[in-house]
């Protein structure tokens, strides 16, 4: 066989191998791609059923006399301000989700001063929709913080693999980029003021 034919044939095997390898890259590094933003879908909507429960809780809260309309304009806002963030999957940019976070954590905050101001109010505390609401929304932040900590993980499985040798040569070439994640709020970390909220 000419030396020519043997290059010709070498450089090929390269090219198909290079091209099966490609494909492969790509088909995994899509289907990691769907599971970051199933799970991005699934945080979404855990934050859109809290955003569906504070209408009712603003309403129930209102109905006790002389409660502080602040909170509850704080609340009212904060929530305004996180249903306007809103994150498409394709764009799952580190800066966007850390301007959904914190939108979200206002709200977290928000929400946390009214029940801590909520404690001044026994009569309110003692109704039945008060009640089942705060259930509710506890039950829900717990949901949320289980979405958050699956789509970290599926961001960091997305992250990692796309950086990897071979993917990182086609990542780019195909649109596979880096995702953001949640990251822990110092903020929210700190349980609510109670001094403060109550002599707001």
């Amino acid at each position: 066989m000419k030396k020519g034919t043997i290059i010709l044939l070498a450089v090929l095997g390269l090219f198909v191998l290079l091209l099966m390898n490609g494909c492969s890259s790509y088909n995994n590094m899509n289907e990691k791609r769907t599971v970051t933003e199933g799970a991005w879908a699934k945080v979404q909507s855990a934050y859109q059923r809290r955003l569906d429960l504070i209408p009712n809780l603003v309403a129930t809260v209102k109905g006790a006399a002389n409660f502080e309309q602040k909170t509850l304009t704080d609340v009212i806002e904060a929530r305004a301000k996180a249903s306007s963030i809103q994150v498409d999957p394709d764009k799952l940019t580190p800066e966007n989700i850390k301007k959904f976070q914190g939108a979200q954590g206002e709200l977290s905050q928000a929400l946390g001063r009214l029940m801590v101001v909520s404690e001044q109010y026994p009569q309110l505390r003692a109704t039945q929709n008060f009640s089942e609401l705060q259930s509710q929304i506890e039950g829900t932040e717990n949901r949320i913080k289980v979405e958050r900590d699956n789509f970290n993980d599926a961001v960091t499985s997305y992250n990692t693999y796309i950086k990897k040798f071979p993917q990182i040569l086609y990542s780019g070439l195909f649109g596979f980029d880096k995702k953001g994640f949640f990251e822990a709020d110092a903020a929210a970390q700190k349980a609510p003021d109670v001094d403060k909220a109550l002599n707001n």
